[in-house]
């Protein structure tokens, strides 16, 4: 079983920043890829950025060059530093983290944060 809180979600201006934290508890070990989703109202789940358990990463398009994601192992911990933040970068993110073990592979779901952008 693994546990995610995630934090630091917020209202902030267009061109402002916020970084995002989600830390996993439970069966930390078995986990090998961390990241995030946005979920805008009546649209679906997209991907933001995900990051491997070796510090592999991934963005999507529209968040390259802004967005930057790390881990930290030590603390069982996934950030997302958001800068240049965006009207349409508004929406509820979600941590997910994924689990490998001999019983399969599972992905787990933090609760969400809210991120608002606007003047």
């Amino acid at each position: 079983q693994v546990q995610l809180v995630e934090s630091g979600g917020g209202l902030v201006q267009p061109g402002g920043s916020l970084r995002l934290s989600c830390a996993a508890s439970g069966s930390i070990f078995s986990i090998d890829n961390m990241g995030w989703f946005s979920q805008a109202p009546g649209k679906q789940r997209e991907l933001v950025a995900g990051i491997t358990r070796s510090g592999g990463t991934n963005y999507a398009d529209s968040v390259k060059g802004r967005f930057t994601i790390s881990g930290d192992n030590a603390k069982n911990t996934v950030y997302l530093q958001m800068d240049s933040l965006k009207p349409e970068d508004t929406a509820v993110y979600y941590c997910y983290a994924d689990q490998n073990t001999l019983s399969g592979r599972k992905r787990y779901w933090g609760r969400g944060t809210q991120v608002t952008v606007s003047s």
